[in-house]
């Protein structure tokens, strides 16, 4: 591991949270900080105290205040940011923002100018190309999850995936080598805390001892959570790949004592069965103190099944669930209750996780009669789920053997969001759907009982494609009307922000941004009056603006108190003072329908520093409730200074009488199929007045508001429920409205609901029409054609050439008559690509969950099916894979589609009569074991192919052949003993560059000729030469023959000589592989040379005779000669290390020698800089006062007027030989050796 750090010591300073559902307080901290997913551990991201003022974020000045580059670049590839950023003010009070990477990078940045001050790197990161066909984050897995600071020791906590092997650089590894680590960083220097990191591999889950911990594995998205003294990280899966059981392991924060190692998949659950894993999309598991709380994915170890089970008993399995454990005084946690959705099966099936969003807790505000605690969590189905914390629901308990849960919502497309929370002004939830509007439910609470009443939608839909994040609100220090929702996309306008409180059925947007690579789930994260945002193409970015204004008005805020509507309260004055001298341009309110001002100056108007300004605010409410207003002063810009002000006015409306409202005014159904069980909504019935209502009637017309009206709650096919008779002052109802149509058409309900306060009017529309029919098609293999879904049969490719590639197109079409409605493909998993992408869809893209087909409409995937390159007469086989899909079709259902598809290999005479080959492929086979198996030559030619080979090997009447060197075919009674890789058999063959024959002389592709078979014809290649012979290698592994050399009249022609495990070409080439530019041999091969040149004194090419000593383990081909070598040169496609340079002057600047350096006792000691973008040109502009500068360690610079004599100069200047961070081909140092270099002119002076 390697570290790079600046920064100043410093001391904790801690904060109390001030939600119910915080994290433990402790002695002081920031109040604009942000130290654990979402603010705080309710995971709900109500966040009050980061001083974002709605006037301020909607306005101009409102913009992005820095853009920082990520500078890491691990295999030349831009960082990404998956992890929430953390904000965190040590003492000092200079407050920090901490970024982790993908590249296992940790940045600690100024949080108000966004300059890096620290950086370390914590190891290399786990590659993607380790996951098969899993690219859900890609290329590199390293810090994934956001992690955790506990204010009382100043640690940040994070977990990183690597490989065990550090040295092996950009170069899968394999999964049974990845590893998690814990790590435990000082927030200060960034340095590792005692008893860190802890490597998690081989743990064994307490709950089932059949259950160990793989690294290679699992996957760490949820957000870390810390309880009092403990630290607990929830695990998954890489997709829904390998065993993806889920993990809950917990630690003690200052110890690292391991107190929790919990299995998902516990005690009786076969370790074969895999399932339950945490991921939340990124989001925390979450606490209220005493518990913790989370929601997992599909599974299928199937241990319920329909028989309802209590949630006090949960099973050991646990699956799509809700979870709740409690926290005991030593950290271990204890399994109390669950929540499973009662058609939990077919979620398994259908890869349909509950828990792709995190269990949020909501605050107090939402408790309701007996039911205080209350979570929410919605998951791929759609459905959104409110549940009793208390009593969770267990499974099946509901009636009918549905769901016990407080209430369910199911929204058009899958949700991967946490949903947002504002509990003030009566209590909204925000829901972010895929493809969709982000939908709006208000809280009410009627007789004891909790309801979530969808009242509005944001004006925008959200990405059609995975990405939309978690919802988070904001207010101006908890104070009603300054409500704001966030939220962030990965395409369009990716980072919004609305008024919370929707107007007329739809979130107002108040300010928007496009940033460019906004990683999927992501979550906006607050300091003081700046909104942070990662991104996956290296820029971190953050958003804000001055907060300080130039007015210093008698009250940041005007409280009018309550009055009656309609009626005027008294006039508030409104003085300024200005702390510089400012021109006022406008002074004006935002909302006038219950706020103004009077009495304002001439404008424009200029006021000194320390003048004042003065002017009336008025208020007469316009309606009950809560009302809110800001008088804006437009000011000239100042330095420092915000040019707007906001002066805050309140007030409240109250109504004597009673006051009926309906919220909302409109329902829209869209369009609902013929026959099926209809849809239902709801609306809100309030009593905003201090009186009791009562409700004198009900009318109803259907069609419009012209029709007569009817006194009924039912107008088919439209049926109303729940109207009270009467609503007590100041509290509201819901109403339910079901659509169930038997005829198609439009239809219109206009409801008018009479009361003791008058009337109020509801709008429901919606249209009817035939329920979507699916059709399923393939293209014909001609491409010509198309074939109806026959479940019986599925689908082929039919035969397919290996080596080659067949794509074909998957059609979906809605076949339903005109008016239809739309087809959805509520359940939709593309096939991943089997055994090496032989056979799946193109991407996860097309027909993808969500789709929706107008009536006529189609839509089409591409699938391929495309089996690698094998040998001639290698038998055919086949493969296949499942699209699972379903629709809102009434009698679709869930089909699982097979696609098949046949590899079949070409085939050499002479044939069987099922047209296979006699010679069976027998695999890649190394001679000289000792001796040759295969020792008739039978040819050596240009145009050998595997046909003329066998075909010669048959009328000689071999039973084995086999072909190498490209040239030469042999035959002999008994195969090569030893087997070894395919890769070894990679040498084209001289007459066919699209097939292989063998490789380096030793190395045999054997055939073996099958008993059934008896010769009645062959077939003779044109030309062969007698018998094969020694000759000179032409290369292999990318490196070239380059001919004959002599060796050096000194020394050596090349200088490293190396050891091989034979004494062969391709041994010595692969020996010097990646390492050096040339490798030779010489002396039958018992040596080999390696160097990156062959510019020594008496080296030159020689006649090829002069190599003429065959390679003492290849008789077949020659290894140098005496005085001479054969010699290989890479070529451009091997990737060589770049060898830094030590140049001997850098401008005006004179190499001097590479010197000894201690870090106690420096050799030169006038200036430091330390840098990664350290190159010997930087280090001399940094020096240019002073006589000397040298170089460490790639990126250290020193200053000096004269090198101290603690500091020696070595004789051997290539011990400087460590490459510059900054230019690779430079060479700036190396360890505790210092690079000198003098200026002669400054030295002069």
């Amino acid at each position: 591991m390697s570290r790079l750090y600046s920064a100043t010591a410093a001391v904790t300073a801690v904060a109390f949270l001030h939600l119910s559902f915080a994290v433990s307080p402790a002695a002081s901290l920031a109040s604009t900080d942000t130290i654990t997913w979402g603010g705080e551990n309710s995971r709900a991201g109500y966040q009050t105290t980061h001083n974002m003022d709605p006037a301020i974020v909607a306005s101009d000045q409102f913009a992005r205040i820095f853009q920082t580059k990520l500078p890491g670049n691990y295999g030349n590839q831009l960082e990404q940011v998956y992890a929430q950023p953390l904000v965190y003010t040590p003492l000092g009070g200079i407050q920090y923002v901490y970024v982790s990477t993908t590249q296992n990078n940790v940045y600690k940045l100024n949080a108000k100018t966004g300059a890096i001050v620290a950086s370390r790197n914590l190891h290399i990161p786990f590659l993607q190309k380790d996951l098969d066909n899993c690219y859900d984050v890609s290329p590199h897995i390293g810090i994934i999850s956001t992690g955790v600071i506990d204010p009382t020791t100043d640690t940040l906590y994070l977990t990183a995936k690597t490989y065990e092997n550090q040295t092996i650089i950009n170069i899968p590894q394999g999964r049974p080598d990845g590893r998690w680590y814990i790590h435990a960083l000082d927030v200060n220097t960034l340095e590792e805390k005692p008893g860190f990191p802890l490597n998690l591999e081989g743990i064994v889950a307490r709950n089932s001892d059949v259950r160990t911990f793989n690294g290679g594995i699992q996957h760490q998205r949820p957000a870390l959570l810390q309880v009092g003294e403990y630290i607990y990280i929830g695990f998954g899966s890489h997709c829904v790949q390998y065993e993806y059981t889920g993990w809950v392991i917990g630690f003690h924060r200052t110890t690292g004592k391991i107190v929790e190692r919990f299995a998902t998949e516990g005690q009786g659950v076969n370790n074969s069965t895999r399932g339950a894993s945490l991921w939340m999309s990124g989001g925390g598991i979450a606490s209220d103190g005493k518990s913790i709380f989370y929601a997992t994915g599909n599974g299928f170890a199937a241990q319920l099944a329909d028989t309802p089970v209590p949630g006090r008993n949960p099973p050991t399995s646990l699956e799509e669930a809700a979870v709740h454990m409690t926290i005991n005084e030593d950290g271990s946690l204890n399994l109390v209750d669950f929540f499973m959705p009662y058609e939990k099966r077919d979620l398994d099936n259908a890869d349909k996780d509950l828990g792709t969003s995190p269990l949020v807790l909501l605050p107090s505000q939402f408790s309701c009669g007996s039911v205080s605690r209350v979570g929410v969590v919605t998951g791929k189905s759609g459905k959104t789920y409110w549940l009793n914390l208390d009593d969770m629901g267990g499974y099946k308990n509901g009636p009918g053997g549905l769901d016990n849960v407080l209430q369910v919502y199911k929204n058009e497309n899958v949700v991967y969001a946490g949903v947002g929370v504002y509990p003030l002004e009566g209590g909204y939830i925000y829901v972010n759907v895929i493809g969709y509007p982000t939908h709006v439910f208000k809280f009410t609470c009627t007789d004891g009982v909790p309801s979530w009443v969808k009242v509005a939608d944001a004006p925008d839909k959200n990405t059609n494609a995975l990405g939309v994040g978690h919802g988070t609100v904001t207010t101006l220090n908890d104070q009603p009307g300054t409500g704001l929702l966030w939220t962030s996309d990965t395409q369009g306008q990716t980072l919004k922000v609305y008024n919370a409180v929707p107007q007329n059925g739809t979130l107002k947007m108040i300010k928007s941004f496009s940033i460019q690579g906004v990683t999927k789930f992501t979550r906006p994260v607050f300091g003081d009056g700046i909104v942070y945002q990662g991104t996956r193409f290296g820029y971190f970015y953050g958003f804000g603006a001055p907060t300080k204004s130039p007015l210093n008005c008698s009250a940041p805020s005007y409280s009018f108190g309550t009055g009656e509507v309609g009626q005027a309260m008294p006039v508030q004055a409104i003085s300024c003072k200005a702390l510089a001298e400012v021109t006022i341009s406008t002074i004006s309110v935002d909302d006038s329908s219950s706020f103004s001002i009077a009495n304002t100056p001439n404008l424009p108007v200029v006021v000194k520093s320390g003048q004042t300004v003065s002017f009336n605010a008025t208020f007469r409410p316009s309606k009950v409730g809560a009302l809110f207003a800001n008088v804006i002063v437009q000011t000239n810009n100042i330095t420092s200074y915000a040019s707007k002000s906001a002066i805050r006015l309140t007030g409240a409306g109250q109504s004597s009488s009673a006051m009926l409202a309906i919220m909302p005014g409109n329902i829209d159904f869209g369009t609902v199929a013929v026959g099926s069980n209809g849809s239902k909504q709801s609306a809100i019935l309030s009593n905003d007045g201090n009186a009791n209502l009562t409700i004198t009637s009900i009318r109803c017309s259907l069609g419009s508001s012209a029709s007569p009206f009817v006194a009924a709650n039912e107008v088919a096919p439209f049926t109303i429920s729940g109207i009270p008779m009467s609503i007590t002052a100041r509290s509201q109802v819901a109403v339910d409205i079901t659509f169930r149509p038997t005829a198609v058409g439009s239809y219109s309900l206009y409801i008018i609901m009479e009361s003791s306060a008058g009337q109020q009017t509801l709008l429901v529309s919606a249209s009817a029409g035939p329920a979507p029919i699916a059709k399923l098609e393939f293209q014909t293999t001609d491409g010509a054609g198309w074939l109806p879904y026959d479940p019986a049969v599925g689908y082929s490719f039919g035969d397919v050439l290996q080596g080659r590639t067949l794509n074909l197109k998957f059609r979906v079409t809605n076949i339903a008559p005109a008016g239809a409605v739309p087809l959805e493909l509520t359940v939709s998993k593309p096939p991943l690509a089997v055994d090496g992408n032989i056979l799946g869809a193109a991407n996860l893209v097309d027909l993808a969950e969500g789709t929706l087909l107008a009536a006529g409409e189609s839509a089409t995937a591409n699938m391929y099916c495309s089996p690698p390159k094998r040998s001639w007469n290698t038998d055919s086989y086949s493969r296949s894979v499942v699209w699972t899909m379903n629709t809102n079709g009434l009698n679709f259902g869930k089909h699982f589609i097979q696609f098949q598809c046949n590899a079949v290999a070409e085939q050499a005479p002479p044939l069987l009569s099922s047209g296979q080959g006699a010679y069976r492929y027998a695999g890649c086979h190394k001679e000289y074991n000792p001796g040759r198996q295969l020792d008739k030559s039978l040819y050596s030619g240009t145009l050998n192919t595997a046909a003329s080979c066998l075909a010669r090997c048959a009328a000689a009447g071999y039973k084995y052949c086999g072909m190498q060197y490209r040239l030469e075919c042999w035959g002999g009674k008994t195969k090569p003993a030893l087997q070894v890789d395919e890769a070894n058999c990679n040498y084209v063959c001289s007459g066919d560059a699209d097939q292989s024959c063998g490789g380096n002389g030793a190395v045999t592709k054997a055939v073996e000729r099958t008993s059934s078979w008896n010769a009645t014809s062959t077939i003779m290649p044109e030309t062969f030469t007698s018998t094969p012979g020694p000759t000179t290698n032409p290369g292999t592994l990318g490196y070239d023959s380059i001919g004959c050399y002599s060796e050096a009249n000194t020394g050596r022609a090349l200088p490293n000589l190396v050891t091989t495990k034979e004494k062969t070409v391709a041994s010595c080439i692969e020996a010097c592989y990646g390492l050096y530019r040339f490798a030779g041999l010489e002396y039958y091969g018992n040596e080999c040379w390696c160097g990156n040149s062959l510019t020594a004194a008496g080296v030159g090419l020689l006649d090829s005779s002069r190599c003429n000593r065959v390679c003492i383990d290849n008789a077949y081909e020659f290894c140098g000669g005496s005085l001479a070598l054969n010699v290989y040169n890479a070529s451009a496609s091997v990737s060589l290390p770049v060898v830094p340079q030590l140049p001997q002057s850098v401008g005006s600047w004179e190499l001097q020698g590479c010197y000894t350096d201690l870090p106690t006792a420096r050799g030169l000691t006038g200036k430091v800089l330390m840098a990664d973008t350290m190159t010997l040109e930087l280090c001399a502009s940094t020096c240019s006062k002073f006589a000397y500068f040298g170089t460490e360690y790639g990126r250290e610079c020193y200053c000096g007027n004269s090198v101290a004599s603690t500091s020696a100069k070595l004789l051997d200047p290539s011990e400087c030989n460590m490459s510059c961070k900054g230019n690779k081909a430079q060479s700036c140092g190396s360890g505790r050796r210092l690079q000198v270099y003098k200026n002669p002119v400054v030295a002069g002076l």
